[in-house]
């Protein structure tokens, strides 16, 4: 469906897209604005009011509709943006379960897809549908190495696993299986939640009653509350660690004092105000955040940066794909999709974007910083 049946919803989208006609660029947005995936969804929803309305010197559309964090209804939402709305490139899902499908949907319509979601399995193994699908959230491996590394050294033997029950948890899953044993990582359970539980009190349990010297929680937005919520109440002192999914105030508000010290490895806006004047992640983050919050009246999270830095890549493309073709027509499309490939040196709140043939995620450990929850705020780890 749309995003707008709500009243106020529906006048910010006849402001967004009213003047659609004369726009050249015309950019699809798939996104997880109701259901589990909101948490995500809702904050991106508020950026594209905050996005550049031109790109390349051309106008640009902005057609959202709302997967309602359904994979069907995201499939069928990229059916119609490529059919219907003829739309140069497709963005999203928030979700990693609602991306998969529109792999198959960018490949059919030879239309460039770039995911919202973390999985790495959206971009990697190469392939004909992944041809055409980038991804600004850095991958599984990359952050999972990093936080992994960083436990290994704090001298945790043990390790307890609770994630969701989608791909985003087991992508997580297959790398922390994979990397801890030659870090001397033992992992003690595999246990699993629906993002839409309201308890996960029997998987805490469970991984307590292996006894680890800590528990690795992946999850994302507020769901991801509940694990670290259920061990805390019920004893458990041990220390956790969470994925890069957690970075919103959102999390920090509901988790309160439960949530107090998670550490997990995460992209540089989280905490840039923590890095040095000048550098140029924190750069990134304040031209953004400066953009959402005159448009928003408030501050941005780490989801709303997703989409952000989606359209600046797709704003580093566009010129050299217009000078190929024109909007509308394949021909660009597939220019703009080899241009994506091209991109090197990009500094985004999501980390150092270097794009190639085999790599549609492009970013390295420069990219992955370890943060703490800190006296109620995302602080850098020292």
């Amino acid at each position: 469906m749309k995003i707008g049946f709500a009243r106020a919803s529906l006048l910010v989208a006849c402001v967004l897209f009213g003047n659609a006609a004369h726009a050249d660029i015309k950019i699809g947005i798939v996104i997880s604005a109701s259901g589990p995936g909101s948490a995500l969804g809702q904050p991106q929803l508020k950026t594209v009011a905050a996005l550049p309305k031109e790109i390349g010197g051309e106008k640009v559309t902005y057609i959202v509709l709302d997967d309602e964090s359904d994979s069907t209804k995201g499939v069928q939402n990229a059916r119609r943006l490529v059919i219907q709305d003829k739309v140069d490139v497709l963005v999203g899902s928030s979700l990693t379960p609602v991306t998969m499908p529109m792999l198959d949907v960018a490949l059919e319509s030879k239309t460039p897809l770039l995911s919202l979601a973390a999985a790495t399995a959206i971009v990697q193994p190469m392939d004909e549908k992944r041809a055409w699908a980038f991804k600004v959230v850095p991958n599984d491996d990359l952050m999972a190495a990093a936080i992994l590394k960083h436990i290994a050294t704090s001298g945790v033997k043990t390790l307890g696993y609770i994630g969701v029950s989608d791909g985003y948890g087991e992508g997580y899953y297959k790398e922390v299986s994979r990397l801890a044993p030659a870090l001397g990582l033992t992992v003690t359970t595999h246990e699993v939640y629906a993002r839409a539980d309201t308890s996960v009190t029997g998987q805490a349990l469970k991984v307590m009653s292996t006894n680890p010297d800590a528990v690795f929680i992946a999850s994302a937005g507020t769901p991801a509350v509940l694990p670290q919520q259920a061990l805390r109440e019920r004893g458990y002192a041990g220390k956790i660690f969470q994925t890069h999914g957690v970075a919103s105030e959102e999390f920090i508000k509901l988790g309160g004092a439960n949530v107090e010290g998670a550490v997990f490895a995460g992209e540089a806006f989280t905490i840039a105000a923590d890095l040095p004047a000048g550098d140029p992640f924190r750069r990134s983050t304040e031209e953004f955040v400066t953009a959402y919050e005159a448009a928003n009246g408030q501050k941005p999270n780490m989801f709303a940066a997703h989409l952000w830095d989606v359209v600046a890549l797709i704003g580093k493309a566009a010129p050299d794909a217009l000078k190929t073709a024109k909007p509308g027509t394949i021909e660009f499309r597939a220019a703009l999709r080899d241009a994506l490939e091209r991109g090197q040196n990009i500094y985004l709140n999501n980390g150092l974007s270097n794009m190639s043939k085999a790599d549609h995620n492009g970013y390295d450990e420069r990219s992955a910083f370890l943060i703490k929850v800190e006296g109620g705020k995302f602080r850098l780890a020292k």
